[in-house]
């Protein structure tokens, strides 16, 4: 159809039969895709409709050449051209709320860095020499200036669009956003063409492939319209404030309008923008080092993320070895410092490898997981219970000397969870010795545990004690 019209006469005729009826067309094939979706997902897609059969009355005063108003003023095809901007803006804001309920304000600094940078330039070639030609109706400028300004507008909500929809790409967002870029390239097109080459733009061949541009991007909402399913494909995007590659070559050319356009100014001889290229460079200037910020902070958070993830056990979620090695020495510095007990439990899961034999390594996994979540609830809010590695775990008591400590310890017994059992050593801290001999004193009361027929709590004595040395006993009850 497409090749079809580009090679019929130029006549009114063909002009509003093909503008006109293939508009049509589209605009009530997307009706048609309106009744068959759910209520909740119509309204977006249906001022987006309105804004498709607008457009496609405009042919036809246009090619008939119908003035409904007085004087010189704008034409009445203005009136329904025009009418495609409001309708399709509204229709992607409820496409935007859709995909995410908060302001992904990333997006927003994106979308307003685009836009700022194509409005200095559709300013400079669109805008500022239509409000500079006193020759011509208030009305008539306005009218012109209304186009590049609703081009404006769909150009931020598109980009927030595509930015909402994530990188997997949901289809209708990504439908709808090649639908609106080609409505847009067609109405740029009028800026730049005659820039290059005045004979271009009266050409029909270039008016037909402009249209012809126009008729695709109904095709293409028409398309997302009526296909079923993909109103709706999947989950909205995270919000993120990584920079793709694509992003980033799209933030960077429209940064670089602006100098290029004092380039071009300044080569023309004939500075006219100054004003507007300063003050859009303020505003692209302040957008980027907002951008800035946004990912500062975005490393940040990510930062401090991994920093407490090396710090937890994957399994357990509770403290790890780093975790405990860089907290304890300044918890017993404390304790130190006000002479306050410390003691150390090293407890170890009996039979585990057993246990992970007979059941599997997934059981295993629930064991730890459940044990940890168990004994986390029954030890004291000062204390700390670590996962030193495998099956054994640690828990730093402050304040508590050996017969307090050994009663804490006692309440995980019961609670261990799929009636398995565990032994462990038990040191208190003589505020002289380092944390990995205070450690090492636990460890050794626990092996004692264990080879007493474990299922029990043993306690080191005090280092140095000649008497005792390094033999432990069991926890008197």
């Amino acid at each position: 159809m497409g090749v079809l019209y580009l090679a019929t006469p130029r006549s009114v005729g063909w002009e509003i039969g093909f503008q006109s009826g293939l508009s049509f067309a589209c605009g009530i094939a997307m009706l048609a895709g309106l009744r068959r979706m759910p209520v909740h997902q119509r309204w977006p897609w249906a001022l987006v409709t309105v804004g498709v059969l607008s457009a496609a009355v405009g042919p036809i005063p246009a090619e008939l050449d119908t003035d409904w108003f007085p004087g010189d003023g704008p034409d009445i095809a203005d009136v329904f051209y025009l009418a495609f901007y409001p309708a399709a803006a509204a229709g992607l804001v409820l496409m935007i709320r859709k995909l995410r309920r908060r302001t992904d304000w990333a997006a927003v600094v994106d979308a307003l860095t685009v836009t700022v940078g194509i409005a200095l330039f559709l300013w400079a070639y669109a805008i500022a020499p239509v409000l500079r030609d006193a020759t011509t109706l208030l009305s008539v400028r306005v009218v012109a200036v209304a186009y590049p300004v609703g081009d404006l507008l769909l150009l931020a909500l598109t980009i927030l669009l595509l930015r909402s929809s994530g990188r997997q790409g949901r289809r209708a967002p990504l439908i709808v956003a090649t639908a609106i870029g080609l409505y847009l390239a067609g109405d740029w097109l009028w800026v730049v063409l005659p820039l290059l080459d005045e004979n271009v733009v009266n050409a029909w061949l270039t008016d037909r492939l402009i249209n012809y541009g126009y008729l695709l991007s109904f095709a293409l909402l028409a398309s997302a319209t009526v296909r079923t399913g993909v109103q709706d494909d999947g989950p909205a995007a995270p919000a993120v404030s990584q920079i793709s590659r694509a992003q980033l070559v799209l933030l960077t050319g429209a940064v670089l309008i602006s100098p290029g356009l004092m380039i071009a100014e300044q080569v023309s001889g004939d500075i006219v923008d100054g004003y507007a290229i300063a003050i859009g460079s303020a505003a692209m200037f302040l957008l980027v080092m907002s951008r800035f910020t946004q990912l500062l902070k975005q490393a940040e958070r990510q930062s401090q993320v991994v920093h407490e993830m090396s710090r937890r056990d994957e399994l357990t979620g509770l403290p790890n070895r780093r975790a405990w090695a860089q907290e304890v020495p300044q918890i017993l510095g404390k304790c130190k410092a006000n002479g306050v007990p410390v003691s150390v439990g090293m407890i170890d899961l009996d039979r585990f490898k057993m246990f992970n034999d007979t059941y599997g390594h997934p059981a295993g996994d629930r064991l730890l997981k459940e044990a940890a979540a168990a004994w986390n609830e029954q030890v004291r809010h000062s204390d700390v219970l670590a996962r030193y590695g495998g099956e054994e775990f640690l828990v730093l008591l402050p304040g508590a000397g050996t017969a307090e400590a050994a009663v804490v310890l006692e309440r995980l017994r019961p609670v261990t969870p799929m009636g398995q059992t565990f032994s462990a050593g038990l040191a208190t801290w003589d505020h002289a010795e380092t944390l990995e001999m205070l450690v090492a004193r636990a460890d050794r009361a626990l092996y004692t545990a264990k080879a007493d027929g474990r299922d029990r709590i043993c306690y080191a004595p005090a280092p140095g004690d000649a008497a005792s040395g390094d033999i432990t006993s069991p926890v008197p009850a």
